[in-house]
């Protein structure tokens, strides 16, 4: 390992994470209600402009008076490049900062725009003795915040995790597309001829560069990474697709966009009782071998060693954080 130590930020679980337009303050209950990890009242892309200042009210007014439960709170702030973003923060910390978790910076394109939003939530925290610090979440939308990924990453002691935000990103990087988080049969090869002179054709994932490359940031930063949204709500099996590979690229979360795909991002992200009980008898496995003075050992036929203890050690970890929640 390196003499660098990474620091893991605040442990949440974060498998499912629904967004609820600010200025729909009638699907607040049903959100608290619901099975999902994290909610996040959004400000932004789902509120129109006139609707901005009353959805804050909405916010405010539901956080304080609202029973959440044991879910995460989050807001989707508006832009940096915008005149509401600083009222966002302003207002609902000040007013309902006691049960604000997180807040969630969009289109986040440098560190410097970590640094602004960090420095003016640190001045509201202080001045309103809030004792608590919230922590951030970014998503990472744009050519440029892709470019920034590593420093915005370790930009504030604050930072949780970051979000792929496929559909802006689509935008800002000009992609061939208009589906949020879907594939697409262009992104292809096709096979060599074969004897009857027919070509077969393999789509691949064209999100894949993007989001392994959030993951590596996150992990090497101690941020959990989550994916964004799915937007064809009536594709279950396109969305599970999508988690899955989400979840081996490395993705603790996934966005649900609508209440029906919190349980498929809580059953994707969960481990299975399958993966738990491996985990267990990989550490017990290498507990004796360590006893025996071995650095590794065979078990159902395959080598395990200490990375082995590593993986298995996550696993365990997280079906500890779900038997708590």
């Amino acid at each position: 390992m390196s003499f660098h130590v990474i620091e893991q930020a605040t442990s949440r679980l974060n498998r499912s994470e629904l967004a609820v337009p600010g200025s729909q303050p009638d699907l607040f209950q049903k959100a608290a209600d619901s099975n999902v990890d994290v909610i996040f009242l959004d400000l932004e892309d789902a509120v129109a402009p006139d609707e901005k200042e009353s959805a804050r009210r909405n916010i405010i007014k539901a956080l304080n008076a609202l029973d959440w439960n044991n879910k995460t709170m989050s807001i989707r702030i508006n832009g940096l490049d915008t005149h509401y973003m600083y009222r966002d923060i302003v207002d609902i910390v000040e007013q309902a900062g006691e049960r604000l978790d997180l807040i969630m910076v969009p289109k986040v394109g440098t560190a410097a725009d970590v640094y602004a939003v960090d420095m003016l939530l640190t001045q509201v925290e202080d001045a309103t003795g809030l004792k608590k610090r919230i922590g951030f979440e970014h998503i990472i939308e744009t050519a440029l915040g892709m470019q920034n990924v590593n420093e915005i990453a370790s930009a504030s002691k604050r930072n949780e995790s970051l979000h792929f935000g496929v559909a802006d990103y689509a935008a800002s990087t000009r992609a061939r597309t208009t589906v949020i988080g879907g594939v697409n049969p262009d992104y292809a090869v096709l096979t060599d001829p074969l004897e009857d002179n027919s070509r077969q054709q393999h789509w691949g994932d064209m999100w894949h560069y993007a989001l392994a490359r959030m993951v590596v940031a996150c992990r090497a930063n101690g941020l959990r990474p989550v994916d964004g949204p799915f937007g064809d709500f009536s594709d279950n099996q396109g969305y599970i697709a999508a988690a899955r590979r989400a979840a081996v690229l490395g993705c603790e979360g996934k966005w649900a966009i609508h209440p029906s795909q919190i349980a498929l991002a809580n059953e994707v992200m969960s481990p299975s009782e399958e993966e738990i009980s491996k985990a267990h008898r990989i550490l017990s496995a290498m507990a004796e071998a360590e006893k025996a003075g071995k650095g590794a050992v065979s078990l159902d036929g395959r080598l395990i060693d200490y990375a082995s203890i590593r993986q298995a050690e996550v696993l365990v970890e997280k079906a500890q954080q779900l038997e708590a929640s």
